[in-house]
C-alpha cells in the first residue's frame, strides 16, 4: 500500500504522540505504515508512507535519485543571477549540495492558507521558486536559499518522484496501491 499525504505546516512526521504538536496519528488511519523519507514539522505538502519496506527504501535512500520538486516562497526578489549557484551546488559547511534546478514561479494555483500565515514585511517583496534536488539532507532547501542571501519563508514540497500533491487537499491523503 501507498499514501500520498500533503502534510499540513506544524506536523510532526511521526505516529506517536507529540508534546506541541500534532502528528501523523492526527490525519491517518491507516496502520503499519512509515513514512518514506521525512519532512519537516515546519515545511509542508507530500510525504509518502508505505507496508512495502524495498519501495520505502527505494524512495528515501539517496542512492535512487528520486526528484524532488519543492515550491519554495523566499524573502526578497532574486534575479537569475543571484539564483545561479544553485545551479552549480552551494557549499553549506557540512556538504557541497549537488547541482539543483530553480526557477522563479507564479504563487502555486490552488495554494491553500498556512496556518499560522508567514511573517509578512511590507518594505520586503516574497517571490516564489521552483526548486528540483535528487538529494534530500537536513533542511537542505531552506540551507540553499539562505546562503544565497534569501531566506525561505514557506517550504511545500510538490513531488517526490512520479507522485505529487495534485489533487490532494493539506490535511488529507489518498491510498494507491504499492508498485513492488
Amino acid at each position: 500500500m501507498l499514501i500520498l499525504f500533503n502534510k499540513p505546516f506544524n506536523v510532526v512526521c511521526q505516529f506517536s504522540a507529540h508534546e506541541k504538536h500534532p502528528t501523523l496519528k492526527n490525519f491517518i488511519d491507516v496502520p503499519n505504515v512509515y513514512a518514506a523519507g521525512r519532512l519537516d514539522t515546519d515545511s509542508e505538502g507530500l510525504l509518502i508512507l508505505t507496508d512495502d519496506g524495498a519501495l520505502q527504501h527505494r524512495l528515501s535512500h539517496p542512492k535512487h535519485k528520486e526528484i524532488k520538486i519543492y515550491w519554495v516562497q523566499v524573502e526578497g526578489n532574486p534575479s537569475d543571477s543571484d539564483l545561479e549557484p544553485l545551479l552549480t551546488g552551494v557549499s553549506l559547511g557540512d556538504f557541497v549540495t549537488q547541482p539543483a534546478q530553480v526557477r522563479i514561479i507564479n504563487a502555486p494555483k490552488n495554494l491553500w492558507p498556512r496556518i499560522p500565515p508567514i511573517r509578512e514585511r511590507k518594505a520586503i517583496p516574497t517571490t516564489w521558486l521552483e526548486i528540483k534536488i535528487e538529494e534530500g539532507k537536513n533542511r537542505q532547501v531552506r540551507r540553499m536559499t539562505a546562503k544565497v542571501g534569501f531566506p525561505t519563508l514557506r517550504l511545500i514540497r510538490y513531488a517526490i518522484g512520479s507522485y505529487s500533491i495534485d489533487d490532494i487537499a493539506v490535511g488529507e491523503y489518498q491510498k494507491l496501491k504499492s508498485e513492488t
